[in-house]
């Protein structure tokens, strides 16, 4: 029991030695009764946007805006023909997937409606493919890299997870998330949690990515973060990755090539189908 006192400012409270004895108590209380509230709308919530259904594509630059170029080939061109090929292979090889694309043809696209369009979509996966390019001093440069975007952008998802909650709401309000406000301060809460995960499992996604080229024989640079306007809006996990440098002669060809575009995209599908069981087990 508490021996109650009183200091300088009359607010009551223990001595030193009873606080301590409490103190773990008190935090157990404060927190159950933060998290209880909203955690059965987060599990319900969470397993509905991690379930991989809709997976968005995103073939990088595109008309005007050629992105890197090489000595035989642009970007655009690269990124919107793996693009493709990947997206036919999910659906092939993954039964109940749906594939978009934000390009079918050699247009460009503005970054803010790339993002927008996934969460238009309601995406469970956002993977924006690029090509590399290095300085002409540094043609010896190779590899492969993947992207997520950077920790301080994590605020610039608030919008899209509001709005992905709000369509949510309007269709399976009654049956699935009574209750719940996407305005009360609780919900902010699990905003944050979400965002969390979000990031998670676009560190994870992007883990899986490099892994897949690594047994290819690729060099793996390894996953990075970066503050990428196509990937901060995103209300879903999202990555951007670099399938290979266009500025090396070798990589060039490879990347262009029937056989080394179908490994890429191989590489790809394995490694949405590893995210997939990992998300869905």
């Amino acid at each position: 029991m508490c021996d109650t006192m009183v200091d300088d400012d009359s607010r009551p409270y223990c001595n030193d030695m009873t606080y301590r004895y409490f103190a773990p108590y008190i935090f157990c209380v404060l927190f159950l009764s933060i998290t209880l509230p909203t955690s059965g709308f987060a599990n319900k919530y969470v397993d509905s946007t991690y379930a991989v259904r809709t997976i968005v594509l995103d073939a990088g630059h595109g008309g005007h805006i050629p992105g890197a170029r090489g000595a035989i080939s642009l970007e655009k061109n690269i990124a919107l023909q793996v693009a493709l090929k990947l997206g036919k292979a999910l659906e092939a090889e993954i039964p109940g997937v749906k594939v978009y694309y934000t390009r079918t043809t050699d247009v460009n696209v503005e970054l803010y409606k790339r993002i927008e369009f996934a969460n238009q979509k309601r995406a469970d996966l956002f993977i924006s493919i690029h090509c590399n390019a290095a300085p002409s001093r540094r043609t010896q440069v190779r590899g492969t890299e993947t992207f997520v975007s950077g920790f301080h952008r994590l605020g610039e998802q608030d919008a899209a997870i509001r709005e992905n909650a709000d369509i949510l709401l309007e269709e399976n309000y009654k049956e699935n998330y009574s209750g719940f406000d996407p305005n009360d301060p609780e919900s902010y809460i699990l905003f944050s949690l979400m965002k969390n995960q979000f990031r998670e499992q676009s560190i994870h996604l992007a883990s899986f990515i490099q892994d897949q080229y690594a047994k290819s024989g690729r060099v793996d640079r390894g996953v990075q973060e970066l503050g990428l306007q196509v990937l901060a809006g995103a209300g879903m996990p999202a990555v951007l990755t670099e399938i290979g440098f266009i500025s090396h002669p070798e990589e060039e060809r490879y990347m262009n090539s029937e056989k080394g575009q179908a490994e890429i995209v191989k590489n790809l599908v394995d490694a949405i189908k590893a995210y997939k069981r990992h998300v869905e087990r």
